[in-house]
């Protein structure tokens, strides 16, 4: 490398717990200090900062950082000229992309964007939000919002807003409703383009990567083990989905087979119980870490 670490940015904010657990599961331990911007990581070849998403792709693209995690709407709200290394589809509540969507006051009689010529829109996706309603030929008055975006409607202060959401939940609890979805966005990977051109730069972040994705593959994931009767692994195959085959071995007992396999979290409900019913014992569970 042309510099002896590389330089990481961890996005600060609604996604910083998210991303120091992901890095975790991949592999990193990062550790935040109270009073500074600047957390440990033990791995002497990364240097870690935080950075606001929001602001994450400027700092990468001028070289403040190496690489970064930050959503795909401030790429493209920043008109940043980085490489997207891969999508990171995680968050804080759910393993899906978020929406920015436009909203209004519950009981207003907007119901369409088109019926919001001449009003006022906060947001903090200015310059998105702006060509977005020039893209629909409507007229508006967008506004920069430094927060608490969802109070401007009701105290009246604006006639819409644009925000971001991943459930709705919020905007519902603030009498809010949502008449039209501008852009789904998710965290992606971000380097500078100096730093992927560095040979050793670009095989480390390959390897940052290669970890976070296997972790996040593993995130809905867990491993089922189990002893199986011998006459009935023909009968239960049709039950064993996994990635590839069941993994099978012998016992010392030859009537009696070890099987392992790898599915999907949400299917073990359903599958334990059929498993148990073709004579299966002593089946364990256990959470995977990553899945390569």
């Amino acid at each position: 490398m042309s510099e002896p670490y590389l330089r990481l940015g961890v996005p600060k904010g609604s996604l910083q717990d998210a991303t120091i657990n992901l890095f975790a599961k991949a592999g990193w331990k990062i550790k935040l200090h109270h009073r500074n911007y600047f957390p440990d990581i033990d791995d002497d070849r990364i240097k870690c900062s935080l950075a606001r998403a929001q602001e994450m792709s400027v700092y990468v693209e001028n070289g403040t950082f190496d690489v970064g995690l930050t959503g795909s709407d401030w790429i493209s709200e920043n008109n940043s000229d980085v490489v997207v290394v891969d999508d990171l589809i995680y968050s804080k509540v759910s393993n899906r992309p978020a929406r920015w969507v436009l909203c209004v006051n519950g009981n207003s009689p907007f119901k369409r964007p088109e019926d919001l010529e001449g009003k006022k829109v906060a947001t903090e996706l200015v310059g998105f939000t702006k060509s977005y309603f020039e893209s629909l030929g409507v007229n508006v008055d967008v506004s920069f919002s430094w927060g608490t975006t969802e109070a401007k409607v009701v105290e009246g202060l604006c006639d819409a807003i644009v925000e971001i959401t991943e459930t709705g939940t919020t905007i519902k609890a603030n009498g809010l409703r949502i008449i039209a979805e501008l852009m789904q966005t998710n965290t992606r990977l971000i380097a500078n383009r100096d730093a992927w051109a560095d040979p050793e730069k670009r095989k480390l972040i390959e390897e940052i990567n290669l970890l976070l994705q296997g972790a996040l593959r593993a995130d809905k994931m867990v491993g089922l083990k189990m002893n199986l009767p011998k006459d009935k692994l023909k009968d239960a195959n049709g039950s064993l989905p996994s990635m590839t085959s069941p993994t099978v071995a012998e016992l010392q007992d030859p009537n009696w087979l070890s099987v392992e396999i790898m599915v999907e979290e949400s299917v073990v409900r359903k599958l334990i119980p059929e498993l148990k019913a073709l004579g299966a014992e002593g089946i364990i569970e256990y959470p995977l870490n990553k899945v390569i």
